[in-house]
């Protein structure tokens, strides 16, 4: 076994809590389904967003998960660069596991596909070839 880390991202539409509660919790929950982790696999999640989601904590969705309560989990800020994709949330998994960092999972949704293009095709390429 080894400490991984697995990156995630998505966007929301509106600065609003229920959708940052949403949109976190599924994509933390498709980041450790994709890599086939349990909760207790999971050493930590650090969480970040751009500084326009101000409603909510996304580590409370975390945190609120099923299974999740003692999971070890922060949030921060993303830096505030001009152009940089909106309304975004990032999550920073660390993992224990025998995969190597070729077989990790990252994972993208919504509009967040476009910060990693190259990882985000990889793993759409992977789930087809199944």
């Amino acid at each position: 076994m080894m400490v991984r880390g697995i990156r995630g991202a998505t966007c929301i539409t509106a600065d609003e809590d229920q959708q940052i509660m949403q949109e976190t919790a599924a994509l933390a929950r498709e980041m450790a389904e994709q890599n086939g982790l349990e909760p207790e696999e999971i050493v930590s999640v650090i969480i970040s967003t751009t500084t326009d989601i101000t409603s909510g904590f996304p580590a409370k969705a975390v945190r609120t998960m099923d299974g999740w309560e003692y999971v070890p989990v922060m949030c921060t800020h993303e830096m505030d660069v001009p152009g940089a994709l909106p309304l975004c949330i990032r999550l920073l998994m660390h993992a224990n596991t025998t995969k190597t960092q070729k077989e990790i999972k990252h994972i993208y949704r919504n509009e967040a596909v476009r910060l990693r293009p190259d990882l985000a095709g990889a793993a759409a390429e992977k789930e087809e070839a199944r």
